[in-house]
């Protein structure tokens, strides 16, 4: 039995989003086809996720120094110790995000800071950063409404791109990308791209 970490990062209701409703479908198929793995959903604008303040960089100095910490830096510090355990004990991770201003929403970047943390997702050698993560898989499912798949787009990009180096940072390199692009380029043909999808979505969950 595989743990599986359904991580979204969207505001929205499903019925709302494209990228959503395609995370849906996908953890819809991957429950027929494994349903005896455990699913554990984060909805990123639901959970606490702390952001690396003052307070955070003050703990984890306090840490170092065994020094005590005030109630809200034990609070912060907590709580990012938590979600990176929790990270590290998943066997499995579905990304599911839109794109935003070329890259990822922000509880996302605040989610992966939590995540990036020496000696439990990666560490520092003589020969420099190597993942802790090697064994286990992901995959990134995203909407965004041009057209980045090919031609200027590749470069600007940055959602998938980030997500699939973060990962591949923590040692995780078996990573698939699924994306619904060119709906707001071209909205007479949304329903066209969402096929188009979908069809990968199923695809690839029944595989992952």
């Amino acid at each position: 039995m595989a743990k599986v970490l359904y991580i979204t990062a969207n505001p929205k209701q499903v019925n709302e989003s494209f990228s959503l409703t395609l995370g849906q479908e996908f953890l819809n198929v991957y429950k027929k086809e494994n349903p005896n793995d455990e699913i554990v959903t984060l909805d990123l604008y639901k959970e606490y996720i702390p952001l690396i303040d003052e307070e955070v960089l003050s703990g984890w100095g306090k840490l170092r120094n065994q020094e005590s910490l005030t109630e809200s830096e034990q609070k912060k510090v907590a709580r990012m110790n938590e979600l990176v355990d929790q990270f590290v004990a998943a066997d499995k991770y579905i990304f599911v995000t839109p794109l935003w201003n070329l890259s990822v929403p922000p509880m996302m970047r605040a989610y992966v800071d939590c995540i990036m943390q020496a000696g439990k997702t990666f560490k520092y050698t003589e020969q420099g950063p190597i993942g802790l993560l090697n064994g286990k898989k992901a995959v990134h499912i995203q909407a965004r409404g041009g057209f980045y798949s090919e031609g200027p787009g590749t470069e600007v990009e940055m959602g998938d791109r980030y997500i699939r180096a973060i990962l591949n940072f923590m040692g995780v390199t078996d990573v698939q990308s699924i994306y619904m692009e060119g709906h707001a380029y071209d909205p007479s043909r949304t329903e066209e791209f969402k096929s188009k999808a979908m069809d990968q979505v199923i695809s690839v969950a029944k595989m992952f």
